[in-house]
């Protein structure tokens, strides 16, 4: 006989659990405690089982009854009820534990070895800032490129082109990760290709003009600022590193007998070990400034602390006291300073990205390539310091294939 509602609400607790019957296998089960939960008896190949449905009033009698009709359908479909079950429970809590921002912070801690540290904490500042309120707490798999788009896209309304394709890419990284462990099925920032509008590059602004360059190098030999910062300015036209590279220097990089700086693959951007060539004249700033600096571990210590390093717009702030502003002149632009004159005057152009540090095509030779070329890096640096020299001195010099004339 079916059970009714108020059968129900007048059951009785018991010293013992007991079942009321509902029919099909179905049957309420009243504890000792008051508790009245819903249970299947079934059986699934030639093996008597119990399925629970959950406790009333939570699951109402009806409910349990449509609970009960479904796991029958199940059994003539083969499946057993409570496999199935399981298994709802299991994608339920691998959801859970699968939302985009658990798996960003999982990427994250893996592949943060390979990067900058500056770059690692900027990677998580913009998924934390851009992309984590908006899908953070939704399971990766379920993640619709439409709700991806829409994030993306208030970071290029307030105007942050670069920053809004830098998320995305950062993004299909992390939805590329998702799909080796299992836990994605698409890359939707492939998806959303062309959906941005086109980055317009800029580049970081140099003196190129031979002429401008002269009285430039002029200005800054007359740079009567902090000592270790008039180093540091001359120093830089003529290694043309990265800014960070240059104010992480450490003595323990500088060979004074090889006439090299031999920077580590952990502080470079393409996290593979970098030579610089020393010329003459930029040894001699060194072995200067180790008079000063030499007993301690960075070459150009802040002037705070001689335990760090300078500070990262110390060079930029001494180029605005001499008088170029972020358009004429950055920390940056002696890269693109010295990239332009060198290609001008015929150098290879490997020769030239190997000094750099340019990314490499093929990331796993780039690891054992970083005295490629080493001995035509010697001879350029060496006459692009004796260039610089001419220019300061207000030579009219021309420069062809590599030579002086």
């Amino acid at each position: 006989m079916a059970l009714t509602n108020i059968q129900i609400l007048k059951a009785v607790t018991r010293d013992k659990p007991y079942k009321l019957s509902d029919g099909g296998g179905l049957y309420l089960l009243v504890n000792p405690t008051g508790s009245k939960s819903w249970r299947l008896k079934y059986r699934f190949l030639g093996k008597e089982k119990v399925l629970s449905f959950g406790q009333y009033p939570h699951i109402s009698l009806l409910e349990a009854r449509e609970a009960r009709d479904g796991a029958k359908k199940l059994l003539v479909k083969g499946l057993d009820p409570n496999d199935v079950k399981q298994k709802q429970i299991y994608e339920a809590k691998k959801e859970v534990a699968n939302t985009f921002e658990l798996v960003a912070l999982e990427w994250h801690e893996k592949h943060k070895v390979k990067w900058v540290v500056k770059n690692a904490a900027r990677n998580l500042s913009m998924l934390k800032r851009h992309v984590f309120p908006f899908i953070g707490t939704v399971p990766i798999a379920n993640v619709k490129a439409s709700d991806l788009l829409t994030a993306i896209q208030k970071i290029e309304s307030r105007g942050h082109s670069e920053t809004a394709h830098r998320t995305l890419q950062i993004c299909g990284q992390i939805f590329r990760f998702a799909i080796a462990t299992d836990r994605a099925n698409a890359d939707l920032s492939l998806v959303l290709r062309g959906a941005l509008s086109p980055v317009v590059v800029k580049h970081h602004a140099s003196i190129t003009d031979p002429k401008e360059i002269g009285q430039f190098l002029r200005d800054i030999h007359n740079y009567d600022g902090a000592y270790l910062t008039q180093q540091a300015l001359k120093l830089a036209p003529l290694v043309f590193v990265r800014p960070g590279e240059l104010r992480h220097a450490e003595w323990s990089e500088i060979n004074f007998e090889k006439a090299e700086w031999r920077i580590s693959a952990e502080k470079m951007k393409m996290k593979s070990i970098h030579i610089v060539p020393l010329s003459t004249q930029a040894l001699a700033i060194f072995k200067d400034v180790h008079n000063h600096t030499g007993h301690q571990n960075y070459v150009f210590t802040s002037v705070t602390s001689v335990r760090r390093s300078m500070s990262e717009n110390t060079v930029n702030m001494a180029l605005r006291r001499i008088g170029y502003d972020n358009t004429q002149m950055t920390g940056h632009g002696f890269r693109s300073m010295a990239s332009t004159l060198l290609h001008e005057q015929g150098w290879l152009h490997d020769v030239i990205e190997r000094q750099l540090a340019h990314s490499d095509r093929n990331k796993v030779s780039a690891a054992y390539n970083y005295a490629e070329h080493l001995p035509k890096r010697r001879e350029m640096m060496q006459h692009w310091a004796d260039y610089l020299d001419a220019l300061r001195g207000g030579s009219n010099v021309v420069a062809i294939n590599g030579k002086v004339a």
